[in-house]
């Protein structure tokens, strides 16, 4: 049943994907021939309006065929013969698409979970706030002078002064104190050692799924940026998982709850969104330079036979790394 769950999850998010490009480029009166979740053999198929609709064995992507996206056609309804800002709405729908949904799946999250404060449910023995007298329901107001609204705010200033003392202002009962700390290192960020309240609020619940869904965006990045550059450790890039991983990552969390089901599949959901925006080739952020190209060169296209040829290529890469991944994830389920 979990590992039922988790297909039907990933393949909503594959939909949801898809859904975005099909959706705008209707709109904008493409021909489309086919709209596909998953690859390989048909598991069901319907025609409707000259548009093949299909569901696929393998939950591993998804597609929609359009009309002249990949080859010269002279259909006037071909993807090509749209105007830029058509196609490039059609294309960026789809990673957008990802990025909304993960929004929607953390504002329920955030609601019955609660949204943290910077009020201490606990203060964690021998940390660094332990060790400057700081207690179980005091409540920072400032750091060096900057006052403190939100617990991510405060989170990212002790990363940002990494290390270094800091001038604490906090409010124990209805007096103001001040006292200074040094944050301590703890699995490779600084901290100060403490778990904070939460509170529930349906006017923050949204909010705090925007901010969540930024500075997780940010940290994929960075974390992209590392693997591109080297600086990623090995055991870390050995970690990195595959369809098969992720499936198994929903069954787990299916037995961890629906807060923590819909969590993931948020999670997931901006990975897909996010990787999708790359600029490499056969990806959405590859098309979305080459618009962006055609409109700064007045509308002067890269041939269709070339830019297919170069997703193509690039489709055979993403393709052998998935084979790769996969495999290793088939290589830890059996560890």
């Amino acid at each position: 049943m979990k590992i039922i769950l988790a297909l039907i999850a990933f393949g909503f998010i594959i939909f949801i994907h898809e859904l975005g490009h099909f959706y705008f480029a209707k709109r904008a009166g493409v021909t489309i021939h086919e709209f596909s979740i998953g690859m390989g053999p048909k598991l069901y198929q319907k025609t409707k309006n000259g548009t093949l609709y299909a569901l696929r064995l393998f939950p591993i992507g998804g597609y929609v065929a359009m009309e002249g996206e990949d080859e010269e056609s002279n259909d006037p309804n071909s993807f090509g013969k749209k105007t830029i800002g058509q196609r490039l709405l059609s294309i960026i729908a789809g990673p957008l698409a990802n990025i909304i949904l993960c929004i929607l799946l953390l504002i329920p999250v955030h609601m019955l979970l609660g949204v943290q404060t910077t009020t201490f449910e606990q203060v964690l023995p021998n940390s660094a706030a332990q060790s400057a007298g700081l207690k179980r329901n005091d409540k920072i107001l400032a750091i060096n002078g900057k006052n403190i609204n939100s617990f991510d705010q405060l989170s990212q200033t002790t990363t940002l002064n990494k290390g270094k003392e800091m001038t604490i202002k906090y409010q124990r009962n209805s007096e103001i104190k001040t006292t200074k700390l040094k944050p301590k290192m703890l699995n490779g960020k600084y901290m100060i050692g403490i778990k904070p309240k939460m509170e529930k609020s349906y006017i923050k619940a949204p909010i705090k799924a925007i901010e969540s869904t930024y500075n997780t965006s940010k940290a994929m990045l960075e974390f992209l940026w590392k693997l591109i550059t080297g600086q990623m450790s090995k055991s870390i890039v050995n970690n990195l998982a595959g369809p098969v991983g992720v499936v198994g990552m929903f069954s787990k969390a299916a037995s961890d709850g629906i807060i923590y089901f819909m969590y993931l599949t948020a999670i997931i959901s901006l990975n897909i969104g996010i990787f999708n925006l790359l600029p490499i080739p056969a990806l959405d952020g590859w098309r979305i330079l080459i618009l962006l190209i055609e409109a700064i060169r007045g509308g002067k296209k890269l041939p269709a036979k070339i830019e297919g040829a170069i997703n193509g290529g690039g489709l055979m890469v993403l393709l052998a790394l998935m084979i790769f991944i996969t495999y290793k994830d088939i290589l830890r389920l059996f560890k």
